[in-house]
């Protein structure tokens, strides 16, 4: 059964990432996450997994989707082995992107990490919702 997924990433700066880059590149490792229920997350996904891909900073938009290619492992680029990476590869470019404030307005929403826990960069996205932001994205 496939699981859903957000995360987050600063799209420009000197640390950023954006999700042009991934449709480049095609591939990439998930890395950087340090929170304690971000990770707690990570270690739950999975081969096959699908994940939004959520631009921070200014944009704060969900704009498109990729997928899980590895099960989480040690980050190798940290001396701690709780930091874990995952594999992932560019899927899809949502129709169009779907923003906080437009998550916001819709009462459906109001519970979700996303909402609540502003800061957190790694949350499971339960299917209901997962399907709201696709439908919004196709309008």
């Amino acid at each position: 059964m496939v699981n859903y997924w957000l995360t987050k990433q600063e799209p420009s700066g000197p640390r950023g990432y954006n999700f042009e880059q991934l449709k480049k590149e095609k591939t990439t490792v998930w890395d950087g996450v340090h929170n304690n229920l971000a990770l707690k997350h990570m270690r739950e996904m999975k081969s096959g997994d699908l994940v939004l891909f959520y631009h921070t900073g200014d944009e704060r938009q969900a704009v498109g989707i990729m997928q899980i290619t590895s099960k989480p492992y040690p980050n190798p680029k940290e001396d701690n082995e709780r930091f874990i990476v995952v594999d992932v590869k560019y899927k899809k470019t949502l129709k169009r992107p779907v923003t906080l404030d437009e998550m916001k307005k819709d009462k459906k929403f109001k519970d979700w990490e996303l909402i609540r826990i502003s800061r957190l960069s790694v949350m499971p996205v339960p299917k209901p919702l997962w399907d709201a932001i696709l439908n919004i994205s196709e309008k």
